[in-house]
């Protein structure tokens, strides 16, 4: 879940046919990587590793007929982190779907009139602050819900709002479970799932000759998906991951017992998979000495960002790196939510959630329904196979002239949604921390794609 100033490196998934969607899933081999008779033998942890499930493409569910009403007017929800500890990721998303409303209904709306847009709250998965804004968006007649951020929060409402017909679309949920979970055909994601995050960070810290690498995650979905892919990856790349994934609650007050699980491991590297809690964590790990000075720290999307170093001592990040999931947001487009959020100064997701309402728009012009199981049949088919498009405003042209098959690549880059809603091409990048705490402005695109 995070953007931000774009740095170090930036690797790229590779063809499914190379990865089948199992992406860092044992091939048969058993020795974690290592390969060779004068392989070591994997650790316990690495054993555990190997041993979970591939991950699975999932089923296309048709969404049901006849659940939600329509009123010819396409009203799209937000479930966005005002509050919580993911509310360092609201100001960019809010700002991307604001520009997408304004951009969509600027190039004539959709259905004849102007798309209407409810705003929502979503909290995070510690607080009730999400059930009551899911009942105040469906009895506001909302077709689609963009959110929510968190993983956790989603599968707290999924249910309720596919239940009711309504789009379920989040610009940054990552948990690999929602591959396969039974959504009615009503959920989709712009950001890609966490087997792919996983095996980029995961093998980049391969990459750069850690051995033993120590693995700290908050316990939710997110937490747990991300974690078991990193491991994969570590695990099959021939390095070791000393100890059972040692997680946290995020809403507790003290993260020492944990951190000394971590430390007893004697770790050449630590991955910390987490969200607003990260720098309290951190500190922890200071005071124990297995903070990013003494041993490499490797951060994720939920953390990484120029948000955290505000809160440690100065410098302290230097050289730390972590994955995010997107393409960068272009110097056009920043200007662009600038103008909508003069304050910002990260723009995780910005992108994401300005194509998922775009999308959703688009769909609601080739259904001609506000419906949202009638959206979300010709959804996928809107970021594949047809002519290219980039803007609504180009695509709407092309539907507006009787061009259905259209393939929407936005700001986030190409989507090319699976049959079940998962994007099946993304960028997963590799960034690292400057002496002052902020994300060092450097980048290198690899081209890759994930297909089935």
């Amino acid at each position: 879940m995070r953007n931000t100033s774009r740095t170090a490196r930036v690797a790229v998934l590779v063809a499914a046919s190379t990865l089948v969607l199992a992406a860092c899933g044992d091939d048969g081999g058993g020795e974690g990587g290592g390969g060779g008779a004068g392989a070591a033998a994997p650790s316990a942890a690495c054993t555990k590793f190997l041993a979970a499930p591939a991950a699975e493409m999932g089923t296309k569910i048709t969404p049901p007929s006849g659940v939600s009403k329509t009123d010819g007017k396409l009203t799209i929800g937000s479930l966005l982190p005002q509050t919580g500890n993911l509310a360092f990721l609201g100001p960019p998303e809010f700002a991307g779907l604001d520009l997408a409303i304004a951009d969509i209904n600027a190039a004539g709306g959709a259905l004849g009139q102007p798309v209407a847009y409810i705003e929502g709250d979503s909290g995070d998965a510690q607080q009730d602050v999400a059930n009551p804004t899911v009942d105040r968006l469906i009895a506001g007649g909302v077709d689609a819900i963009i959110g929510a951020a968190s993983s956790g929060v989603t599968f707290n409402v999924i249910d309720k709002i596919t239940s009711a017909g309504v789009i379920s679309y989040s610009p940054a949920n990552t948990s690999p479970k929602f591959t396969t979970y039974a959504d009615k055909g009503l959920y989709f994601r712009t950001a890609p799932s966490d087997v792919l995050q996983g095996r980029v960070l995961g093998e980049s810290i391969v990459a750069d000759g850690k051995q033993n690498v120590a693995i700290l995650a908050l316990q939710d979905p997110y937490g747990e998906g991300l974690a078991i892919n990193v491991g994969k990856a570590v695990c099959k790349g021939g390095s070791s991951v000393p100890i059972d994934t040692v997680f946290y609650d995020p809403a507790a007050s003290n993260f020492d017992a944990q951190v000394g699980q971590i430390a007893a491991a004697k770790p050449d590297a630590v991955v910390l998979i987490g969200f607003e809690e990260s720098a309290k964590v951190i500190q922890a790990m200071v005071a124990q000495k297995v903070g990013p000075r003494e041993v490499p720290l490797y951060l994720v999307d939920g953390n990484l960002g120029n948000a955290l170093g505000k809160d440690l001592p100065p410098g302290l990040l230097q050289g730390t790196q972590g994955s995010l999931p997107g393409a960068e947001a272009t110097s056009a487009f920043r200007d662009q939510l600038k103008k909508i959020d003069p304050a910002l100064t990260d723009y995780s997701y910005s992108g994401e959630t300005y194509d998922a309402a775009v999308t959703t728009a688009l769909g609601a012009l080739i259904a001609k329904s506000d419906a949202g199981e009638k959206i979300a049949a010709v959804l996928a088919d809107v970021t594949r196979g047809g002519q290219k498009c980039k803007t609504y405003a180009e695509c709407k042209k092309l539907i507006d002239s009787g061009t259905t098959d259209i393939d929407y690549d936005g700001v986030s880059g190409p989507i090319e949604f699976s049959d079940v809603g998962d994007p099946t091409e993304a960028t997963i990048g590799i960034y690292s921390y400057g002496p002052d705490n902020k994300l060092v402005e450097k980048v290198e695109f690899v081209p890759g794609s994930l297909k089935e």
